[in-house]
């Protein structure tokens, strides 16, 4: 695969509108890095009226009513996944990806349902970005594998993003 930042360019090569939804819990150490990489990217939401970020945590299901209101060409999502690798280790996905051997964290509602909602509900294309924890244990920190992974994401989006000014 096409380094992360060469990809999601591909993948945006045609989007109208962005919208990047981070799911993960903040309390359960690099559980949090989907949520990390959002609150980076939200920074540079306010400068692109066609790019908006939406914390989901632990219950992104809840956001969908506002992600359809804003009628998104082009989906990223950014969770946690355990894809059994070394920690930090990103992985990007089409929603059609899902396989069974990618467990994405600690939201109640299975990311496909919700995909599959958007998709039928937007026609919308939809990327899914997980990032490999090293621990997810209450009150844990971010390790530092996870913290490179988020800078990592959070500049291939912005750097996608910006590409279609």
């Amino acid at each position: 695969m096409q380094n992360l930042a060469t990809e999601l360019k591909s993948r945006l090569k045609t989007a109208k509108k962005v919208a990047v939804l981070g799911v993960g819990s903040e309390l359960r150490g690099d559980d949090a890095a989907g949520m990390l990489v959002a609150q980076t990217v939200s920074k540079y939401e306010r400068r692109k009226r066609s790019f908006r970020v939406f914390m989901g945590s632990t219950a992104p299901e809840n956001l969908t009513g506002e992600i359809i209101k804003f009628k998104p060409s082009h989906i990223i999502i950014v969770d946690t996944a355990d894809i059994k690798q070394k920690p930090g280790t990103i992985l990007l996905l089409k929603a059609g990806d899902l396989a069974d051997g990618v467990s994405f964290s600690t939201h109640k509602l299975p990311p496909k349902v919700m995909m599959d909602y958007f998709v039928k509900k937007l026609k919308c294309s939809i990327s899914i970005i997980g990032i490999q924890p090293k621990c997810i244990k209450f009150d844990a920190n971010v390790s530092k594998e996870v913290k490179s992974s988020v800078k990592e994401v959070s500049s291939a989006i912005i750097g996608a993003v910006n590409g279609k000014s």
